[in-house]
């Protein structure tokens, strides 16, 4: 196999921040002689449970360990000398302190530990500051390293298709064209975010053909509209993407190399580590096939980098890359057709994330984010070569005054957006700034209140205000046969602003139209979370009403609009099979349902999950002309490529030195385009296989079929999907699992 590799140059450079108060822990002197003191988390709020280890320096004899009670406070007996003291506890970043202690002394160490945004029970991405993804209004979803490891997955998009509430439609195998549809919004109506930058172009378009999971250690989806955090594209939920993040002194290195069937090659490494206050985390990886058919080959290479400076433990910087560069062969609907066997599509995106965050005193913190996409797309075809380049640059700021049950949160934001379309033949760009307020209120530790709003002011459609608001309530608070029981209820307002091509389409057959308004969406959530057997079982069904109004539509014209040619248009219509057409806001379509999933431990080494999701969508409201009509969007009719019905069931086994993990997935039938109306794709059904046996310390082989009873079918009209796709492979690393 070609193997190739290009060096890319990441040049850092980073003002100095000066500030910044600290609580490091006061100190006093009693009787006797060791540590006390108490653990509280950003609030102030005791946190009980925090394990307390106090390691001599240098090492000599086990550490002194001890657990803060129930008010937080904690105390272990030292002799005098130099110790590290370690405070961890589940859902937070562990703190560590070097101390000194004197004969007879005792330190009083007040500690302020904050959430771990890595950890599985952590959410980020719902509200301003972290919170405990149970006490989340809205429905969210996390994945982990560890589950994706399970599953062995190397693709972004395979990985989501089997969560709830998703759908796929992919134009052909390994590089087609990936888009995802949430809870019945159109793919371009979720926000993306790799470590807080978004990866969406102007538009909210992504493919996701070239997304990769490798060097990510967690993966949050939020159900419904949250543009008034994060502004357009939000329509109806947000998927944010977590590198990995060096948090070991001792440096961890992993490489693995597989292959498989279609002359498959992948292999990457990643390393990471902690040298004093500075974190690294850096990986690379290469996938090569030649795929199932003709003109079907697909190389895709990512590189991604994770570093931060830690100044105190309430201030640190940091600067997130990633970079994913990919080449397709692009064959067509040969389901329909011949091969296409010369056209191919390059596709590039790099995004670059600047985060600061600090605090003055003890209720304020305050986060700085500078980002930029860069997202490339060639089409290289004989006859009509194509492209589009996109940059968004942008800027936003926020401070948050918080008390022990209340934090209310201020932000700015400022965004531009340069792009550069065949179809626009000239550069255009846009400004976007926005204002904006959220705040969240526990009176109880069972009730979590929030709210916030959003100032939208684009340099197109002018200005939106999107508000949102939810509530999650316990209850019950138990242990046993039927434990705890939450409530949640959300609602929210979301906008898309046009395409450049749509708002600035030069073509005079296929021109723009700049008087669009923004695709604009009311979202309703409301759900219950069970857990039972000791929290060994955990169920939660989440009811959706969304609604999704002045959708842009596409109208096929009959005759020449001003400035094109009776000649272009009739060469175009037998080269397209429309002679000219022109962008429109519709009304109203609607998607409405529920998404159910449980997850089980049944014994210490066996355990399961299952999802379902029920989707009705209808388009609503629609131009009732029949020479002018969007044939995506007929009354009465489903939106495209979103079944009704679709589900996942897995089997997790980890026993002795192997762990293995069947899983299935299914979907009912859906619609889909076929020019110049619909057409009816039928479901079908997969079986996935992964296995790893841990052959010794740090090696392992690993190895996954996908499609294993070798299904034909295809999540996009006239394109097949991948047959049945073997991979085995070694993987060397140094992390501790």
């Amino acid at each position: 196999m070609r193997f190739s590799v290009r060096i890319l140059f990441f040049v850092w450079f980073a003002a100095s921040f000066a500030v910044l108060s600290v609580v490091p822990g006061s100190f006093a002197q009693t009787k006797g002689g060791g540590i006390s003191g108490a653990v509280t988390d950003p609030q102030g709020s005791a946190i009980s449970g925090a394990q307390v280890s106090a390691e001599s320096i240098p090492p000599a004899g086990a550490a002194v360990r001890g657990v803060s009670g129930a008010d937080g406070r904690f105390s272990l007996a030292l002799s005098s000398g130099r110790y590290r003291v370690t405070i961890a506890r589940d859902s937070f970043a562990p703190i560590a302190q070097e101390i000194t202690i004197a004969a007879g002394e005792t330190r009083d160490l007040q500690v302020r530990m904050a959430l771990e945004p890595l950890s599985s029970k952590v959410i980020v991405t719902a509200q301003v500051l972290p919170l405990d993804a149970e006490s989340s209004p809205a429905p969210v979803t996390i994945l982990t390293r560890e589950q994706i490891d399970q599953r062995a997955a190397t693709s972004l998009p395979d990985l989501l298709a089997t969560q709830p509430g998703f759908s796929l439609g992919r134009t052909g195998a390994e590089g087609g064209t990936a888009s995802l549809f949430l809870d019945g919004g159109n793919s371009n109506y979720t926000k993306v975010l790799v470590d807080g930058v978004p990866a969406n172009t102007p538009g909210g378009l992504i493919d996701f053909s070239n997304f990769t999971v490798d060097n990510i250690d967690k993966i949050e989806i939020v159900h419904g509209a949250e543009s008034a955090l994060y502004g357009s594209d939000a329509m109806d939920g947000v998927i944010q993407i977590f590198t990995h993040r060096g948090t070991t002194r001792i440096p961890e290195f992993t490489a693995f190399a597989d292959g498989g069937n279609f002359a498959t090659g992948h292999g990457g490494a990643d390393l990471s580590g902690l040298v004093g206050r500075f974190d690294y985390s850096a990986g690379f990886s290469d996938l090569e096939t030649s795929g199932q058919g003709p003109n079907d080959a697909f190389r895709n290479r990512t590189i991604s980098g994770n570093f931060g400076w830690r100044f105190s433990d309430t201030a640190r910087i940091s600067l997130a890359l990633r970079d994913n560069d990919s080449q397709a062969g692009t064959p067509g609907q040969t389901l329909l057709y011949p091969a296409n066997l010369t056209d191919t599509i390059s596709l590039q995106n790099f995004s670059a994330g600047l985060h600061a965050e600090f605090a003055t005193g003890s209720h304020w913190h305050h986060q700085l984010n500078g980002t930029e996409l860069y997202s490339r797309e060639f089409n290289f075809d004989p006859n009509y070569p194509s492209f589009y380049q996109y940059n968004r640059a942008g800027f936003d700021g926020e401070s948050t005054y918080q008390l022990r049950t209340f934090a209310l949160t201020a932000g700015y934001e400022y965004e531009v957006e340069n792009g550069l379309l065949s179809l626009l033949g000239m550069h255009e760009r846009r400004n976007n700034q926005a204002g904006f307020f959220d705040a969240r209120w526990q009176p109880v530790a069972r009730l979590t209140l929030s709210a916030g709003v959003r100032a939208e002011d684009n340099a197109n459609f002018g200005t939106r205000v999107v508000p949102r608001a939810g509530v999650s309530y316990a209850i019950r608070i138990a242990q046993g046969a039927v434990g705890d029981t939450r409530l949640h209820v959300t609602y929210g307002q979301g906008i898309v602003e046009p395409r450049f091509d749509q708002s600035f389409g030069s073509d005079p057959c296929f021109p723009g139209n700049p008087g669009l308004s923004p695709e604009e969406s009311w979202t309703f959530h409301a759900g219950i979370e069970q857990k039972l057997a000791s929290d060994r079982v955990r169920f939660t069904a989440d009811y959706f009403d969304n609604r999704f109004h002045n959708i842009i539509g596409f109208l096929y014209l009959t005759t020449p609009p001003a400035g094109c040619s009776l000649t272009e248009f009739n060469s175009n219509l037998m080269n397209f099979g429309a002679g000219a057409g022109a962008y429109f806001n519709t009304d109203l379509a609607r998607a409405r349902g529920a998404n159910f999933s449980g997850e089980a431990r049944i014994t210490r080494w066996l355990s399961g999950s299952a999802n379902y999701t029920y989707d009705s969508t209808r388009t609503l409201t629609a131009p009732t002309d029949p020479l002018n009509i969007d044939p995506n969007y007929l009354v009465g009719s489903p939106l495209l490529r979103r079944p009704v019905n679709s589900g996942n069931v897995s089997l997790n086994a980890n026993y002795w030195r192997m762990n293995w993990n069947i899983s299935g997935y299914f979907t009912g039938q859906r619609y889909d385009y076929n020019y110049p109306g619909q057409i009816i794709d039928p479901g079908y059904a997969l079986i996935n296989l992964a296995a790893t046996y841990n052959v010794a310390r740090g090696f392992s082989i690993y190895g996954r079929i996908t499609n294993l009873a070798d299904k034909q079918y295809q999540e996009a009209y006239g394109f097949p999907a991948l047959g049945r796709e073997f991979r085995i492979g070694l993987k060397y690393t140094t992390r501790h699992e």
